[in-house]
């Protein structure tokens, strides 16, 4: 019998690779590595998916995408580097694919949208980057803006980041809207959706991969889950992107629902869609990781209408203390000393004005030892009466090592850093050069602990162009959880949108091959 032999970063690579997420090159056996102290290495491949922006005329996408410098030594070094996003393609009308996306229905029905179903997906790139250290923009307008399926290698892939605004000029749905491009995963939660009557929520899932996949969605009310006439076994064609329409998943009307996305084969990108009649659109990113604490940084000051929407998973109920972190302190919302949420439902609390001229953060924590595992979400609005705009805030993990958020404009970009622990936070806060020139400055922050920093980004020296912001915290310091938001003003309606980026995983820790394991026999 021939003998096999397994090391253990080859295991390591192997699990990499399975998850889709990045992949990384196994390191060389020295003599002095240990088994117990994994090396950190650059993943050699990330993947992104950004979904179809807008079925509006008015709308204008810009598509943004940045690898910072410093992390990529050693990753693919002889290789070509490549990071591009490429169009999906349209599902076909004889997919199977049930079609839950109303307003397309509507013109298919009256012959008006011809045109638009015999689209098909180009192979060339909407957006490429060339080196890391400089960002890439690119713009379509129209509703022809599509979603987009891409991937980076080499010493591109580490921190790759990608995002989608679109300002959209009028109608119903006129808004900033801002997203960032995510990595396919097989699990999404989504606080903060609804089927109210001003509400129009699209869940747009987006399939990577070259075989289909196939989501179900569930819903949860303030009595637990609602009752679905359809939302399982979603099929998305393979390389394409399927909006679904919750109202179209189930006839109870609700004004605050967690949405649960999962996949049953394959993985999607998902994010939601919303649209108030009133009060614009943006889109409304997964929730973090179900966990007992929460935070959710970058309340702007302004805020006239905060609405915080939490969901409790698990066996227990939960129970939560409210803190709102401030530029000085910490402190107690008035009224909201603990907030009860029954365990597999939805519960919302109206924060209103909360900040009160002050940048802020809100932090759930549970009031008792352990504590059921949350997910949350703000909704945000800007403005009063005819001039109000609307944006979400999910909950976000610490940054950990790196992050970076794409599309920062000159005087039109704030970033929040919020220290939720106690201890105090140190935040080198790097601005990227210009997508169409200027050059990079670096500045370090103190976020004191239990407060939310709110700073004016310094641009890049003679800055044309967007530019990206990278976040590093110092390691020996507090976690810092961070939010940036984007702020234009038309006609009066103060539009904004907020991005909360966490650890960009640029590197993967991979176990010493110091050690071989060994199917011992012949």
């Amino acid at each position: 019998m021939k003998r096999t032999t397994l090391s253990l970063a080859a295991a390591a690579v192997a699990l990499a690779a399975l998850t889709g997420f990045a992949s990384l090159t196994a390191p060389a056996r020295s003599a002095d590595t240990s088994a117990t102290s994994p090396a950190r290495l650059p993943v050699e491949r990330s993947s992104l998916l950004c979904p179809a922006p807008s079925n509006s005329d008015l709308a204008q996408t810009t598509y943004t995408a940045f690898t910072p410098k410093g992390t990529a030594q050693g990753a693919g070094q002889g290789k070509p580097a490549t990071a591009t996003l490429t169009p999906a393609v349209p599902p076909p009308a004889d997919s199977g694919t049930p079609s839950t996306d109303k307003a397309k229905d509507d013109k298919a029905k009256d012959g008006k949208d011809k045109k638009a179903s015999a689209k098909t997906a180009s192979d060339k790139p909407v957006i490429s980057l060339k080196e890391p250290g400089k960002p890439a923009a690119a713009t379509v307008s129209g509703a022809d803006a599509p979603a987009l399926t891409g991937s980076a290698d080499g010493a591109l892939a580490p921190g790759w980041a990608a995002q989608q605004t679109t300002q959209i000029t009028g109608g119903v749905g006129r808004a900033l809207l801002g997203l960032g491009c995510s990595a396919p995963d097989a699990d999404f939660w989504f606080p903060g959706a609804s089927t109210a009557k001003d509400r129009q929520d699209y869940v747009h899932l987006t399939n990577p991969d070259d075989t289909a996949a196939v989501a179900d969605i569930e819903l949860f009310g303030k009595d637990g889950p609602l009752k679905a006439d359809v939302g399982e076994g979603i099929t998305i064609p393979a390389k394409s992107s399927v909006p679904v329409l919750l109202s179209t998943l189930t006839g109870t009307v609700a004004d605050d629902l967690t949405v649960h996305v999962t996949t049953r084969a394959g993985r999607v990108g998902a994010a939601v869609q919303a649209t108030d009649a009133k009060a614009g659109a943006d889109w409304l990113a997964a929730s973090a990781d179900a966990a007992p604490t929460q935070v959710l940084p970058g309340i702007p000051g302004d805020a006239t209408d905060v609405r915080l929407v939490v969901h409790a998973q698990g066996a227990d109920d939960a129970d939560l203390k409210v803190k709102l972190a401030s530029k000085g302190s910490s402190f107690t919302p008035v009224g909201l000393d603990s907030v009860h949420v029954k365990s597999g439902m939805t519960a919302s609390f109206d924060l209103k004005n909360v900040t009160r001229g002050e940048s802020g953060s809100l932090v759930l924590s549970p009031v008792s030892d352990g504590g059921t595992p949350v997910v949350a979400a703000l909704r945000v609005v800007r403005g009063t009466g005819d001039k109000q705009e609307i944006a979400f805030i999910p909950a976000t993990a610490p940054v950990g090592t790196r992050a970076t958020v794409t599309d920062n404009r000159a005087k039109a970009s704030t970033l929040a850093l919020t220290a939720p622990g106690a201890k105090d936070a140190t935040v080198k806060v790097t601005s990227s050069a210009g997508t169409e020139g200027g050059e990079p400055q670096s500045k370090t922050y103190t976020v004191k602990a239990g407060t939310t920093l709110a700073i004016d980004p310094q641009a890049p020296q003679g800055l044309k162009g967007s530019y990206a912001l990278t976040i590093e915290p110092d390691p020996s310091s507090g976690p810092v959880c961070a939010a940036r938001t984007l702020a234009v003003t038309q006609d009066g309606v103060p539009m904004f949108t907020v991005q909360t980026p966490a650890d960009d995983k640029g590197t993967v820790a991979v176990p010493a091959a110091s050690q071989d394991l060994s199917v011992l026999g012949k």
